[in-house]
């Protein structure tokens, strides 16, 4: 019997104690094996020429030479990819989105004591990103050529077409990647799209920012109360519910505390069941890459509702979690590559409700 390729990972943290509980986490999943340690990112340059590692666990703000002076000087000259170990601060929040842009694959919050060696939730989020990294093989984001987005983004909608639609969009490992690819091939005048992305309270505004700065659609962070309009993306703040209420003839949002669902805060689960009540016939739910099930039974649930609903493919998929269980479970009418996503979604919005299909 052949022998499972294990993940060679390098840690690189200027920190002992985040070190230490890297590997402790990174060492108990007997498919990563640990090669090596930098402290800085002149040691880390090295270790990566001695080790050859696939996945590197890369410090964001380090003495000598930080992470960002690593991603420029290795990414797409070798087979190895990053995932970002960031502070949770602002400042840590927007120098990780600028690792993104340099072609960092993901990034983690950074351990704040030992204990989270041994916290389950901890291991499991980093070791789906260390895997997730390892099957990129060290490819950087992928930019789409013009001439194909020409062919696969979405078209501008008559007025009378986009009236009173919604987008709802669920997300989570391999995310911010998917999502810088996809975003800015949506025409300025598109109907609202709410997106639910797991991410850490401190990262949600910045991560808004910076899709905000690569699109034509207005991005940013959901508030309380704000009615969703047509050009604009709403973020779920990284530690509340997002969900769409109608109030009369108005649809808003609303954020809301309260305990996790399907295991996070916010639930892409609360996002579409809320969706499927407020706006169902009017309303097409996308659920793409992320690992668990979050998601797959509020997408049944806006499908039942009348609403259009697209699972990202494995192909396309940086995990193929949620969108397979949303497939298992019958959830999506289509299941869709990435760079078609936002055409499939000008098609149905074209095509109108499916009710009124069916009374044609």
């Amino acid at each position: 019997m052949a022998t499972q390729r294990k993940i060679r990972t390098l840690i690189v943290d200027d920190s002992v104690m985040v070190r230490t509980v890297l590997k402790a986490a990174l060492t108990s999943n007997a498919q990563i094996e640990v090669v090596g340690q930098a402290a800085d990112g002149v040691e880390a340059l090295e270790a990566i020429r001695r080790y050859r590692p696939h996945v590197v666990t890369l410090d964001v703000e380090m003495p000598r030479m930080n992470g960002i002076g690593v991603l420029e000087r290795v990414v797409g000259k070798a087979p190895v990819s990053f995932v970002m170990i960031s502070t949770l601060t602002q400042s840590g929040a927007q120098i990780t989105f600028e690792a993104l842009n340099k072609g960092a694959f993901d990034f983690i919050a950074k351990p704040q004591h030992g204990g989270l060696a041994g916290n389950s939730e901890f291991r499991s989020d980093l070791h789906t990103k260390i895997l997730a990294a390892a099957n990129s093989k060290g490819r950087t984001r992928r930019i789409i050529p013009k001439a194909y987005a020409k062919d696969t983004s979405a078209p501008s909608l008559p007025p009378n077409k986009a009236k009173g639609w919604v987008v709802a969009l669920g997300i989570s490992c391999g995310g911010p990647q998917t999502l810088t690819q996809i975003m800015p091939m949506f025409p300025s005048d598109f109907v609202p799209i709410l997106i639910t992305q797991h991410m850490p309270a401190v990262f949600t505004e910045s991560f808004a920012k910076h899709l905000d700065n690569l699109c034509g659609l207005d991005v940013r962070e959901a508030q309380h109360m704000q009615k969703p309009k047509p050009g604009e993306v709403l973020i779920a703040p990284g530690n509340r519910h997002m969900k769409l209420v109608r109030k009369g003839a108005s649809l808003m949002v609303h954020l809301e505390d309260g305990e996790k669902v399907t295991r996070h805060k916010p639930s892409v689960d609360v996002l579409f069941e809320s969706v499927a009540k407020s706006c169902g016939p009017r309303s097409i739910g996308i659920i793409m890459t992320g690992m668990g099930m979050d998601g797959a039974r509020g997408l049944r649930a806006m499908r039942a509702a009348g609403a259009w609903t697209i699972a990202q493919d494995e192909e396309s998929s940086v995990v193929y979690g949620m969108p397979k269980e949303a497939v298992n479970i019958e959830a999506a009418d289509y299941i869709v590559n990435l760079p078609k996503i936002p055409f499939a979604i000008a098609k149905l919005l074209q095509r109108g409700p499916k009710q009124l299909l069916a009374s044609v």
